[in-house]
């Protein structure tokens, strides 16, 4: 999944908005449900800069809203919009949040391991607005740039560009032509 098809902060928080009398729901997988009594219990702003195998540099920044289910179960319905808005406020008036920021929803539960899920499609459904969550994957970004992953035949390093791959092969064939020692007659 790449970085560039993600739902990014400033979209998710109007979309948020444009149902402010809906009860907020998290579906977490097929037809398991976020129970009734989350809480958001932080909202964290993760700038994350990395180097991948290619040795590109590359940054970006992700804003994770962190949902817990209390073990005494206290409510009947899902938070309301207008509930998980005034958190967001309330987190915003301290913490700029960065509108371009890729969203991450992390949660767990004892039937769940934690982990950072993506929003996906939400979905108006009568009183509720139900926030489908995806699962985060690993990439190789060399990939997606155009390189290759993983060693060749000839040992050549894990994601070099191809480019790279060419300059590497015209050096193996400048060390297979003929080179002039003593006693050859080149000199």
């Amino acid at each position: 999944m790449s970085l560039k098809n993600l739902m990014n902060w400033g979209e998710f928080r109007t979309k948020l908005s444009e149902h402010m009398e809906a009860a907020l729901q998290f579906q977490y997988a097929q037809d398991k449900w976020v129970d009734g009594s989350y809480h958001i219990t932080e909202i964290k702003q993760a700038p994350i800069t990395s180097v991948d195998c290619g040795g590109v540099m590359n940054a970006w920044t992700e804003v994770i809203v962190q949902l817990w289910e209390p073990a005494l179960r206290d409510a009947q319905r899902a938070m309301k919009m207008s509930k998980a808005l005034s958190i967001i406020e309330l987190v915003e008036k301290s913490l700029p949040l960065n509108p371009s920021a890729i969203v991450k929803i992390e949660f767990g539960n004892a039937k769940f391991d934690t982990r950072q899920l993506y929003p996906g499609e939400l979905l108006s459904d009568g009183e509720n607005l139900i926030v489908n969550l995806i699962p985060d994957a690993t990439q190789c970004k060399a990939i997606g740039r155009g390189g290759s992953c993983g060693t060749d035949e000839k040992g050549g390093e894990c994601c070099t560009s191809v480019q790279e791959e060419k300059e590497a092969d015209q050096m193996i064939n400048l060390t297979t032509v003929q080179s002039c020692t003593p006693g050859s007659g080149c000199c």
